[in-house]
């Protein structure tokens, strides 16, 4: 977030994926799509990100796409399988089928995995509040976003409380299952009490006051901001007229 992109408004680079999902839906066949994996990791080599989008991408996108891919190809019967062996056939019309969905699924993915790794919290709850929307509305989506890494930290926490009273929490998938069951009592009570905190803290700052709010945070936009959005329009203006009269 540090970089020259990461420092862009975030409005900006939402008009970037925006156009790109756009694109992505709208344009028939797969390999524009399949070309949007490349160019996003392109832009994260220069974001500074790159490792963080290959590792986040692999380990959800990939797998997913994979288990699709070998759904549809082999295991879906479909008019023109061919048995390959038992319950395995190959499909033609399976495999065009898988590249036509996971492509779309891994142009749409992989830009939102970008956006976030590039942009923080902080500057779209700002962006956000600076276009109008009610701070109720902004605190709901802060808290949404927020909401998986926190509760991921915190049963990390439980975790390691729970190893360093001699539970055993690794292993086979049973002991895992067996560790797993006391953690939610605690996990549902430290969620219940921080939202009781998070409450206390929001009234002490006068969220429900109805009085302009001024804010120490400030982020402006810069020409390439302007530039970005201006030249996204102009391409999906332009691919609108190319679509209507092709």
């Amino acid at each position: 977030m540090d970089s020259r992109i990461g420092k862009l408004y975030p409005s900006s680079k939402f008009a970037f994926i925006i156009l790109i999902i756009l694109l992505s839906m709208f344009t028939p066949g797969y390999t524009m799509q399949y070309m949007v994996l490349p160019l996003i990791l392109i832009i994260s080599v220069f974001s500074g990100t790159a490792v963080n989008f290959l590792t986040t991408f692999i380990k959800s996108i990939f797998i997913l796409v994979l288990f699709i891919f070998i759904l549809q190809v082999f295991i879906i019967v479909n008019d023109d399988s061919e048995k390959i062996w038992g319950f395995i056939h190959f499909s033609q019309m399976g495999l065009m089928t898988s590249l036509s969905m996971t492509s779309k699924i891994v142009a749409i993915s992989s830009c939102i995995i970008w956006f976030f790794q590039v942009t923080s919290v902080k500057d779209i709850i700002y962006a956000l509040e600076k276009s109008g929307v009610s701070r109720k509305v902004t605190f709901v989506i802060a808290s949404t976003i927020q909401l998986i890494p926190q509760m991921l930290n915190l049963s990390k926490t439980i975790t390691d409380a729970q190893k360093s009273r001699g539970a055993e929490t690794e292993g086979k998938i049973i002991v895992r299952l067996k560790a797993f069951v006391p953690m939610i009592g605690p996990l549902v009570l430290s969620s219940i009490q921080q939202i009781e905190e998070r409450v206390l803290a929001l009234e002490s700052r006068a969220f429900s006051s109805q009085a302009k709010k001024t804010s120490i945070y400030e982020l402006e936009k810069q020409p390439a901001d302007y530039m970005i959005v201006t030249f996204c329009v102009l391409i999906l203006i332009g691919y609108i007229v190319w679509r209507i009269l092709s």
